[in-house]
């Protein structure tokens, strides 16, 4: 049996989620709140399997009690939030920074498949062993540092010189399930402006991924933005696949798409890997960090055939080890490493030193 508390400070809201879950044999409601403080009185107390965590509510926010909670009695929480502009939409990344693992978009609520949606979610957050996160412990100490200052908008593409003759040109990396904190991890270990071209696949709800580019600046050093068809791939920017389209490579620019989705994605990362596969050759660098499924072996596997350089976050720091152990057995990844250690040595492909 699943254990689940229910927080929102809509009594709506809460009502509709807790009948959602009744009506599952596997899931039992343990508790509800409307503010985050009752949250992490109850998260303490009631010690339940998988949290609802709505993000603006009074008292305390949803960030704070995701920090409280990660800190003191780490809990899988699922964000269910239906806040979009630009100031809530950053809160939802800081809670799936602080440990939050995923998060769902209640304002779709009456679509038919919603129930559905949200009560897979739940058991899927559910499985997921979480980890002590110390921010809510070390107040503002705690929190990303914003980074100030200009950026150089651009700067031009910069082949590296390998050991081997060749050079890295490109570094592509994709990313699911915990990928906005495993994504803010890796660029900001990577000097800015980086002097290759980085291209992104976050797969995430997409009425939360338009603003994630400001976020992921905000959270790093690098000149983040949304990918647009033909945008030429020059160094010292990082592009972020749309919503809802295949970010591919030609002719050295973006080539968006809305072909049929690739393991029940879209973006996907295997889209994009295979494409730089096909451009890039041995001159690409890929990583594949946390998420569910299998997206991004097989394109991670054409881009180590081709002599390019494949890294893959290990199982003891991924919040789901799905698609970087579906690259693993397939043998696509040339090393499998700890999250803190793929933006370091990302980072020193610039000085032709190869993993």
């Amino acid at each position: 049996m699943i254990r689940v508390l229910v927080v929102d400070d809509s009594l709506t809201v809460r009502k509709h989620l807790i009948e959602v879950i009744a009506r599952e044999p596997d899931l039992h409601v343990v508790g509800e709140a409307a503010d985050g403080r009752r949250a992490v009185e109850l998260a303490a107390s009631l010690r339940p399997d998988v949290i609802t965590l709505d993000i603006v509510m009074p008292d305390m926010s949803g960030v704070a009690a995701t920090e409280q909670i990660m800190a003191h009695h780490p809990t899988p929480i699922l964000i269910v939030s239906s806040s979009f502009n630009r100031g809530n939409v950053f809160d939802t990344y800081d809670a799936l920074s602080a440990g939050a693992v995923d998060v769902l978009d209640k304002s779709a609520v009456d679509d038919s498949d919603w129930d559905e949606r949200f009560v897979s979610a739940l058991r899927l957050v559910a499985r997921i062993k979480v980890i002590t996160h110390p921010r809510g412990r070390l107040g503002e100490l705690g929190r990303p540092r914003k980074p100030s200052g200009q950026l150089d908008p651009a700067s031009p593409r910069i082949a590296t010189p390998r050991p081997d003759g060749r050079a890295i040109e490109v570094v592509a990396i994709g990313a699911s399930t915990g990928g906005p904190s495993a994504l803010s991890t890796v660029l900001a270990a990577m000097r800015a402006p980086f002097p290759l071209p980085m291209l992104l696949i976050l797969h995430i709800d997409a009425r939360f991924a338009v603003a994630f580019g400001d976020w992921l600046a905000s959270q790093t050093r690098h000149v983040v933005r949304i990918a647009e068809d033909g945008d030429p791939i020059v160094g010292g920017r990082v592009l972020l696949a749309p919503p809802g389209a295949h970010l591919a490579v030609a002719n050295r620019r973006v080539c968006l798409s809305s072909a049929p989705p690739r393991n029940h994605c879209r973006p996907s990362v295997d889209v994009l890997f295979e494409s730089v596969a096909v451009e890039y050759g041995a001159t690409a660098a890929a990583a594949i960090l946390t998420g569910m499924g299998r997206d991004g072996a097989a394109g991670m596997l054409a881009i180590r055939r081709a002599g390019g350089v494949t890294l893959g976050q290990n199982e003891a720091t991924s919040i789901i080890y799905g698609m970087p152990r579906e690259a693993m057995m397939c043998g696509a990844v040339e090393r499998e490493l700890p999250l803190s250690a793929i933006g370091p040595t990302l980072d020193a492909l610039h000085s032709g030193r190869r993993p």
